[in-house]
């Protein structure tokens, strides 16, 4: 495994590998909390991406997903809809990295729905961390930062004017790597760290938008699998697709504009540390200076 650097700069609550009581999506299925909603996903044709959306269907949202290829989207309204008959679901093929096509998504979700209230970023790429980055190929150094810092901002660029109309909210999907320094990861690490920035200035632009950088843990996904020798998964798809419902669910407003891991107890978060947090304005992107 690559070493790490920063693993131990972490928020001191327990840990959870899976859903947990304070965080139960079941009380808003029952209330279908989300009816009326609509909900764009990028990445959206398996693993977290498919997971939230799966979620956010059962509990009553409308639903845009985009990933590259219809086929893989088209399996993915099908699950959904097994899950959730009643769903009202929108595919849309994309590449993240192409403006004209996010620009295009937005407007067909608002053509067909009326409307835009959540946006979840979660495409992203992942390269295998096997060598030092000035002995690698530039151009796919460079293709990690397209996806994952372009492919976030184009979906921003074009969903804040509709968002502003809603009040809406925007999850990042980042990972704790954005905080970690991991050997051979340079290109993944600094993409991460850039979205947190970017996520800051969103929330400092938009005052009306809540918009939170979640690290979902580490789920098996094919992006894990291809780190080759990143830290073992051991996280449910389950544990982020439940915490980004809380969060944009309005009871977690405080954390907008930073930083959250998916494992984090937000029970624990909320009563021991929420003050600190907002008092100290941390979870956030900072220089660390003497004291």
């Amino acid at each position: 495994m690559p070493s790490i650097i920063g693993i131990e700069e972490d928020l001191q609550v327990t840990s959870h590998n899976d859903v947990y009581p304070f965080i139960d999506p079941k009380v808003h299925y029952d209330s279908q909390t989300y009816a009326g909603k609509v909900v764009l996903i990028t990445g959206a044709s398996r693993g977290i991406g498919l997971e939230t959306a799966i979620f956010y269907a059962r509990a009553g949202a409308s639903l845009t997903l985009i990933a590259r290829k219809q086929n893989t989207l088209d399996e993915s309204k099908d699950a959904i809809l097994r899950e959730q008959p009643s769903a009202q679901v929108l595919t849309f093929p994309a590449d993240v990295r192409d403006v004209k096509k996010a620009e295009e998504a937005v407007a067909a979700t608002v053509a067909r729905f009326g409307r835009l209230d959540i946006l979840v970023t979660n495409a992203a790429i992942l390269r295998p961390m096997v060598a030092p980055f000035a002995t690698q190929d530039p151009t796919g150094w460079w293709d990690v930062l397209e996806v994952n810092i372009r492919g976030v901002y184009n979906y921003i660029h074009f969903g804040v004017p509709e968002l502003l109309k809603t009040n809406g909210q925007i999850v990042v999907v980042t990972s704790a790597a954005a905080q970690f320094r991991v050997k051979y990861a340079s290109d993944y690490c600094t993409s991460k760290h850039a979205l947190h920035r970017l996520a800051e200035f969103v929330a400092i632009e938009n005052p009306s938008i809540r918009i939170f950088c979640v690290h979902p843990g580490v789920v098996k996904t094919e992006l894990n699998i291809q780190a080759q020798g990143s830290v073992p998964a051991h996280d449910t798809a389950a544990l982020p697709a439940a915490t980004i419902l809380y969060l944009t669910s309005g009871k977690a407003d405080y954390l907008s504009g930073r930083y959250v891991a998916a494992p984090w107890d937000l029970g624990e978060v909320e009563r021991d540390w929420k003050e600190k947090i907002i008092t100290q304005n941390v979870l956030i992107n900072k220089l660390a200076v003497p004291q």
